[in-house]
């Protein structure tokens, strides 16, 4: 699989200078990774969940959550349990494949309640356990998680298969101040015992607000409200480290979408690439409630998250266009790790607008180039536009 991949081969070739690399589920832990891109739940109960899967395999999706937590009732369990063995055998059967867009199936997660969970599926998935890359964590503490990655490692015994965590950090002591520094401190400790098998933090806002009776309007990003922002703040402090410590941290949810599952007007889908203006694209985001998702990706980045929780298909599409990298921070990039500047100094950018100084820089660079490889590097006369409308037409 490979990001962008469900868009014609020429298509790819006038957007990109640098295309996304191919990956499979079998490839490291740290190009998955920053693979995930936007990853997609789903509720383990919908009756044509293979089917689901192989259509958003079709429209660019790369990670998926197959859904036994909150997005189903107590009730519906054990139905979701039957139903994913079900669906994992249909999926087994007749796999995604398509030779010029290189889609498959994508990386396959399962959403769990509790730790018995992880080595009861793993036994009744049976052989398409192949299918499956790991397991989602909730309410994710370091008494929670032991219990969570210990099931985890006997699964992996079990079954043969290399199986990654996802652990959500969403639980009321991590968002409390008199508790927090001990809780980060707890999941810290934990997941560096086992660091092999995490494969990505993720942030469970939604809880968050939830704790505080809270709810973000579509007009504002997780970051205007300020009680999560000091929680998103203090986990990139533990785990966004760039000296070895840190794990990849994934944005977090957003909520808003208007129905059906394309965003745009007609008329804004005519061609691989924009044929209105971009004010048109900007006009038609505002009207489907994405002009505040486009700000909170940019925010993610910034804050150094990477990836995005998502619940609706139409938010994949404008995450993966805002994960490519431009040609001017590749760039830069390329610049601040020439060999020959290895003992540090400053230079002016090629596109003679910044200064890059390579020792402080060179953590950014190293994880735009990693950035650069699955998601691939723009033509310079390539924008977000233009992904964004060639990705939909996709």
């Amino acid at each position: 699989m490979r990001h962008f991949g469900h868009i014609p081969s020429m298509t790819r070739a006038a957007l990109f200078h640098r295309e996304p690399s191919a990956f499979t589920a079998d490839s490291p832990a740290r190009t998955l990774a920053v693979a995930l891109g936007a990853t997609l739940y789903s509720p383990a109960t919908r009756p044509r969940l293979a089917d689901d899967v192989r259509k958003q395999a079709a429209r660019g999706v790369v990670s998926m959550v197959l859904c036994l937590e909150d997005s189903i009732s107590d009730a519906d369990v054990e139905a979701g349990e039957d139903n994913l063995v079900r669906q994992f055998a249909d999926l087994a059967r007749t796999p995604v494949t398509d030779a010029d867009t290189a889609t498959d199936v994508p990386l396959l997660f399962i959403r769990v309640r509790e730790p018995h969970q992880i080595t009861d599926l793993v036994t009744r998935l049976g052989e398409t356990v192949r299918l499956l890359s790991g397991f989602v964590l909730p309410k994710f503490t370091e008494a929670r998680g032991r219990d969570f990655l210990e099931a985890l490692t006997q699964a992996e015994r079990t079954s043969g298969r290399r199986l990654f965590a996802m652990p959500v950090l969403e639980s009321p002591e991590l968002l409390h101040l008199e508790t927090r520094a001990e809780t980060l401190a707890g999941i810290a400790a934990i997941t560096d015992k086992y660091r092999d098998r995490v494969l990505a933090l993720r942030l469970g806002v939604t809880d968050f607000c939830s704790a505080y009776g809270l709810r973000r309007s579509p007009d504002m990003t997780a970051y205007d409200v300020k009680i999560v922002a000091h929680v998103i703040s203090d986990v990139v402090n533990v785990f966004g480290r760039s000296d070895g410590t840190g794990f990849t941290v994934t944005g977090p949810v957003w909520e808003y979408f208007r129905p059906g599952e394309r965003m745009f007007k007609p008329q804004l889908r005519r061609s691989p690439f924009l044929e209105g203006s971009a004010e048109d694209l900007r006009t038609a985001l505002i009207e489907h409630d994405l002009d505040g998702l486009l700000r909170e990706i940019e925010l993610d980045r910034a804050n150094g998250l990477l990836g995005k929780t998502c619940i609706h298909p139409s938010h994949v599409v404008p995450v993966h266009a805002l994960s490519v990298v431009s040609h001017e921070e590749w760039s830069d990039a390329q610049d601040i790790l020439r060999p020959e500047l290895g003992g540090g100094g400053v230079l002016r950018s090629a596109y003679t607008n910044k200064m890059n100084e390579v020792k402080p820089h060179r953590a950014w660079a190293e994880r735009t180039l990693l950035r650069a490889e699955l998601f691939g590097v723009a033509k310079e006369d390539v924008g977000f536009v233009d992904l964004l409308t060639a990705g939909l037409a996709g």
